[in-house]
């Protein structure tokens, strides 16, 4: 099964990166470059374990429709969510959070299986690896903006 790590370091605490990282409304922020769109699930607020959303996204030109689902959380350290449809044949992404010193690793491990057989593991080296890299690294990027500024209040108000 292929996978993709990415780390991400940022000075804040652990537990408000862990939060918006779970974000429903966050993660519709980092995704704008893909036109992500909330079509089903939770809409709005922090995910738990249990609760689905749904996306609707173009990614390599083509509309995709991605459902996942929380399936385990250890709250501020690790939550897992995983697909349960989507385009690809199966999907998990881990994310670790550890808080050393004042700054919080966030550890993104995205596990997932291409269909297609031999031509998605062509496309799983060729493209899909870097892509995915890219796309998570992006995402990384802006929970550390709005972790590291007051922006994080905006989506998680009334918290510290």
């Amino acid at each position: 099964m292929p996978t993709v790590e990415v780390s991400t370091v940022i000075r804040a605490p652990r537990a408000r990166c862990y939060q918006l990282a779970l974000s429903v409304d966050l993660h519709a922020l980092s995704t704008a470059r893909t036109g992500e769109q909330i079509v089903g699930g939770v809409r709005s607020g922090l995910l738990q374990l249990g609760d689905s959303v749904t996306f609707r996204a173009r990614h390599f030109g083509v509309w995709q429709q991605f459902t996942s689902k929380v399936t385990e959380t250890r709250p501020p350290a690790y939550f897992c969510d995983e697909m349960q449809r989507g385009a690809f044949r199966s999907m998990r992404h881990e994310h670790y959070f550890t808080e050393t010193a004042g700054l919080t690793e966030m550890r993104d491990v995205f596990h997932f299986v291409s269909p297609l057989g031999p031509l998605g593991r062509l496309a799983d080296a060729l493209v899909l690896r870097r892509y995915l890299r890219r796309f998570l690294a992006e995402r990384g990027a802006v929970i550390k903006h709005y972790a590291e500024t007051d922006a994080w209040q905006q989506v998680l108000p009334g918290t510290t």
